[in-house]
């Protein structure tokens, strides 16, 4: 029989803090798209949609995640290279570019913490 997989306490953390912070941007870009909008007024119309899509499949992929599969892994590096794509074309400042980075590297991070626990190891 398979050997049971387990999840490092940081890691699964780290996949619940990005559910909720991802579930929160989409609704905000969704919901108060004006008011982003007012801070942004050269911001091609698209911007906002497809950052609530990129945010909506982050939620899917920190799922993915918990069910240890390595596309998801991938698929933030892809939403991480649409943000920093658009974060470029309105010229935000390096903060909101290292900041989708950042994420990145961070939860590539906490996959490697541990020793039998280890995330990355344990991906399919």
């Amino acid at each position: 029989m398979a050997e049971a997989k387990t999840r490092h306490g940081c890691l699964t953390a780290w996949l619940v803090l990005m559910i909720i912070a991802n579930s929160a941007t989409a609704v905000i870009y969704l919901i108060d798209s004006a008011a982003i909008k007012s801070n942004l007024p050269n911001a091609p119309a698209w911007i906002l949609p497809t950052l609530a899509a990129a945010s909506l499949a982050n939620v899917v992929f920190s799922v993915a995640l918990f069910y240890w599969k390595k596309w998801a892994f991938f698929g933030f590096v892809g939403t991480s290279i649409i943000a920093l794509v658009i974060n470029l074309t309105i010229v935000q400042n390096i903060a909101h570019l290292l900041l989708g980075v950042l994420g990145v590297v961070t939860l590539y991070a906490v996959l490697q913490i541990g020793k039998e626990k280890r995330g990355w190891t344990q991906l399919e």
